[in-house]
């Protein structure tokens, strides 16, 4: 009787969604490590559920650059266990009208957020299958009520420790919300038109000042190049060119000599353009992106 009851248990647990976390929550923020505020999450979190397993995303994304929160996640979500939650507090309008959410993925990944578009390119990458408001009556750390400025301790982390350790269901976050309105950033999405490449600077190798685009090495075949063809860049901010050089395909940093330009396929498979043992955007001022572009043509 007692193993009926065990196996009872647990499929009402599946039924209901609790057994779709595992107890991970992975943190993301513009915070920085000189204070205690990703200490204070965590302890938020732990005080929730001390058997919960908390990591670090990142806290150096470049302040109030929501952009790049949403690249970060885009890069990292997919590799983490099915289940796992993501607060991401990346948030300028704190305290403002913008919705604090949680979304489900169509890969059963959870993220705690403001939705200011942070969601932008996990939107369109992974999907999402629900998307709730925080109802803040009851996903809220007690006392908190009068504090207005610091949603990742009061509203985010609780949430999403609740989440993980399977106390609430995404049901149970609040209000569902329509999919399709998730708030998203306007970029320059990657495509073939013609003879041209077009696609945006998602991010810069900031160690070393090279050129992420968002160009898929499956788009970039249909240029029809090999190793060593010439090929014509051309990288725009706002419309305003800042770079235009021609720079040969490689497959590694050498094949030119130091100072030089070339394009190569980054860790992810992503078209990337750089200066050998040099800054590229350090030299020539560029930057990442919504507002920032790229051309890639036959010379």
């Amino acid at each position: 009787m007692k193993q009926l009851v065990a196996i009872l248990s647990v499929v009402l647990l599946l039924v209901n969604g609790v057994a779709a976390q595992n107890k991970t929550v992975v943190f993301q923020s513009d915070f920085g490590l000189k204070d205690g505020a990703v200490s204070a999450m965590k302890g938020v979190a732990m005080g929730v559920n001390k058997d919960l397993k908390l990591y670090d995303l990142t806290h150096e994304i470049p302040a109030y650059n929501i952009w790049e929160a949403a690249y970060r996640l885009e890069q990292t979500v997919p590799y983490w266990p099915v289940g796992t939650v993501f607060v991401s507090v990346v948030d300028p309008g704190v305290g403002s009208s913008r919705k604090s959410v949680v979304v489900k993925t169509k890969t059963g990944h959870f993220i705690v957020t403001p939705d200011n578009g942070t969601l932008t390119l996990i939107a369109e990458s992974l999907g999402i299958v629900e998307r709730r408001e925080i109802d803040e009556a009851v996903n809220r750390r007690n006392g908190s009520q009068q504090s207005y400025t610091f949603h990742g301790r009061d509203v985010y982390a609780f949430t999403a420790a609740k989440l993980a350790a399977g106390i609430i269901t995404i049901a149970q976050v609040g209000k569902l919300l329509p999919t399709n309105e998730v708030v998203k950033i306007s970029y320059q999405k990657a495509a073939f038109e013609g003879d041209k490449l077009k696609g945006n600077i998602s991010i810069l190798d900031v160690q070393y000042g090279n050129v992420w685009t968002n160009i898929t090495a499956d788009l970039f075949k249909k240029m029809n190049v090999s190793y060593g063809t010439k090929l014509w860049v051309k990288i725009y901010h706002n419309g305003i060119i800042v770079f235009s050089q021609h720079a040969p395909y490689e497959a590694t940093f050498s094949a030119v000599p130091v100072g030089k330009p070339l394009l190569y396929f980054n860790s992810l498979m992503q078209v990337s353009v750089a200066l050998n043992q040099e800054s590229l955007a350090g030299n020539y001022h560029i930057g990442s992106g919504s507002e920032w572009s790229i051309e890639i043509l036959k010379m």
